[in-house]
């Protein structure tokens, strides 16, 4: 298990998708990003088997919306706000579904948070 800032926070979240207190969504980029953070993490000894970890998640993964369509709008609030296009193709799919966005990212929050009021920290969650 990898343990980070706000990943009690994190499995509380998990564990009400679990108990079908709201369903979870990401876009199709998410199993990418997932793995690629997790054997980073591995390759700096901050975890064991990253691989494996990453097959976890997955058996647990949110539905996947494909990202191809995200992507103009995500690249209009990248190029507005300044930053990462793969944060705003999240923000993008949160704001087509009107849905909250739940982030650990504190910049993103910190960012976005004034335009998109529907980006939440998980640090605010119950």
């Amino acid at each position: 298990m990898l343990s980070e800032t706000d990943s009690e926070g994190a499995r509380r979240l998990r564990d009400d998708f679990h108990a079908a207190s709201h369903e979870l969504i990401a876009p199709d980029i998410f199993p990418v990003e997932c793995l690629h953070a997790l054997l980073k993490a591995e390759r700096q000894k901050r975890v064991i088997g990253g691989l494996p970890l990453w097959q976890a998640i997955m058996v647990d993964a949110p539905v996947l919306v494909p990202h191809i369509p995200l992507l103009a709008r995500a690249a209009e609030i990248a190029s507005a706000a300044r930053i990462g296009v793969y944060d705003c193709v999240y923000v993008a799919l949160a704001e087509q579904d009107g849905c909250e966005l739940v982030t650990a990212d504190a910049k993103l929050v910190a960012s976005l948070r004034a335009t998109f009021p529907f980006i939440r920290a998980l640090s605010s969650m119950p």
